[in-house]
């Protein structure tokens, strides 16, 4: 099989999605309200009274936000004398089957929270050797969305969260309830990160999202994290969403955890970076926040008809890395019309602007194209580039840009890099490594329909399997050494040696025999690549 670039992606998806979107339980990512970075335990039944009322009055239930999900610590300490789980009846005095019923009778779809150990990570009872009577029991409450933690397991072993979320998975979808998944995250942050790749190639086959790391910050973050800010917070999580690109299908997502819009010592331009990210990436957008203490230019972003459209496109594509260099992350990636986004994340501690040129987001100079940001609603024609102005510091611009008679052809362009070390293959005059992202043409690779790859600086030569593990750039020539195909694994395997494109100790761009999930060999690549699932 060989890599296809965009165009025929968008064929593709464009004549399969009014069937696809009746047969997926979850066709876009899930948007709403969950109580726990505000309030973690401390929930009761008017938290969510009064964030409903709120949601309605001020336009997030008409912009998407439906679901209202309870998190930890709703329920007694112990189960009922038959098993079943029971709600505190001091912070739920009506019951949870109330509360449901009024979370619909305003258009929210209640959501609710278990763990699948033997306790939360609360404390309160877990759901270990009880997922069919807890799954019926909460359905029976009136509860459509299930998080799954995975706090205090009886092994923590991968094989044992993958029989335990498995037998979730199979309730659930008797039931039609959509299923969140916090497996990955308890493999996250490994020095052999096999077992989390492991699990985040299950998870999309049980559930329809997953948290893969860290939570993001709660409102008290400083006793438990005195020294991560909420920015760093937002960048550690975005960090992980971008290596697990490929997961990501209508139907699944990737899930960097909440929204966390009045965290004490974000700045207004981090809490809209966070918003204009998270829709660029179509991850959940989920408000973990005292949503009546909000200020209207709060509610203003987050109600965003543009950015929200981008989160909500139905090829739910995850923008990937173009480029990287310490102060600018450059991302993209297509949505269903055919147009191409372009989002510009500025790291650096000064406000400051920065052009783009049109191969770099994958598309040859067409004449003049649309743009528009997505944040001002400015539209202008650009030529041969894109440039986004005065980006604060830790701010994001979301450029879309299209307009022109005919689809924009795509190349999917951008990095290729180590998701373990985080190197990045680079090309240069001395030849191929793997070093630190500069946004350097070198680091930029074009993967052609031919199943080639060709770095930017040098776009008549390709990749190729010189063989002996050897991997050199040669002028290009449509043989099978210089074809490569991606897998759901994230190898990236010769299609001449089947042997995979690999990372050694000295920082060497070689090939070696295919390994399982190992950290020398699983890459990420730019989103519409082809990806060979046997």
């Amino acid at each position: 099989m060989s890599m296809h670039f965009m165009k025929r992606l968008l064929v593709v998806a464009m004549a399969l999605s009014p069937s696809f979107s009746t047969s997926v339980l979850q066709p876009t990512p899930p948007m709403g309200f969950n109580n726990w970075s505000a309030f973690m335990c401390g929930l009761n039944e008017s938290i969510f009274i009064d964030t409903a009322r709120l949601m309605v009055k001020n336009g997030l239930l008409d912009a998407g936000y439906n679901r209202i999900n309870l998190d930890d610590c709703w329920s007694t300490m112990e189960r009922a004398a038959n098993g079943s789980m029971v709600w505190d009846t001091e912070k739920f005095p009506r019951g949870l089957p109330w509360l449901t019923k009024y979370l619909k009778s305003l258009g929210f779809i209640p959501g609710i929270y278990t763990d699948a150990g033997k306790t939360s990570c609360g404390g309160y009872p877990g759901a270990y050797g009880y997922e069919e009577l807890d799954a019926k029991t909460f359905a029976s409450w009136g509860f459509e969305f299930l998080k799954v933690d995975g706090c205090n397991m009886p092994t923590g072993t991968e094989p044992e969260y993958k029989q335990v979320y498995g037998k979730w998975g199979d309730v659930l979808s008797k039931l039609g309830m959509v299923f969140s998944e916090s497996a990955p995250a308890y493999f996250a942050e490994a020095a052999n990160l096999t077992d989390w790749y492991s699990v985040m190639g299950w998870v999309p086959k049980f559930g329809q999202l997953a948290r893969h790391s860290r939570d993001t910050l709660v409102f008290n973050s400083t006793l438990y994290w005195p020294d991560i800010t909420g920015w760093d917070s937002i960048m550690f999580n975005y960090g992980q969403e971008v290596r697990l690109a490929r997961y990501q299908k209508p139907g699944y997502y990737n899930d960097p955890d909440f929204l966390i819009v009045d965290h004490f010592d974000l700045t207004m331009d981090e809490k809209k970076s966070h918003f204009a990210i998270w829709s660029a990436l179509s991850a959940p957008l989920i408000i973990s926040a005292w949503i009546p203490g909000f200020s209207a230019e709060e509610f203003k972003y987050l109600t965003n008809k543009d950015l929200i459209a981008v989160n909500q496109d139905p090829l739910v594509l995850q923008s990937t890395l173009v480029s990287q260099d310490g102060t600018w992350d450059v991302l993209t990636k297509s949505l269903a019309n055919g147009d191409r986004l372009m989002t510009v994340i500025n790291r650096g501690n000064s406000t400051a602007s920065i052009t783009v040129h049109f191969d770099r987001l994958g598309f040859s100079s067409v004449g003049p194209v649309q743009a528009k940001d997505l944040w001002t609603g400015t539209q202008w024609a650009a030529f041969n580039q894109v440039t986004a102005n005065n980006v604060p510091k830790h701010g994001t611009a979301v450029i879309r840009i299209g307009g022109v008679p005919k689809p924009l052809v795509i190349t999917p362009t951008g990095m290729i890099f180590n998701t373990f070390s985080l190197t990045t293959l680079t090309a240069t005059s001395k030849g191929l490594s793997w070093a630190n992202s500069t946004a350097a043409d070198g680091q930029v690779w074009q993967t052609k329909d031919d199943s080639t790859i060709r770095p930017l600086s040098s776009p008549t030569q390709c990749l190729a399997d010189v063989g002996h593990g050897k991997v050199e750039l040669q002028k290009c020539n449509g043989r099978d050494a210089q074809q490569w195909d991606y897998l759901y694994s994230g190898n990236l395997r010769s299609q001449s040696s089947n042997w995979c494109l690999t990372e050694t100790a000295e920082e060497k761009v070689a090939t070696a025999k295919c390994l399982y999930e190992d950290n020398t060999q699983v890459f990420g690549l730019p989103s519409g690549v082809e990806i060979v699932t046997k």
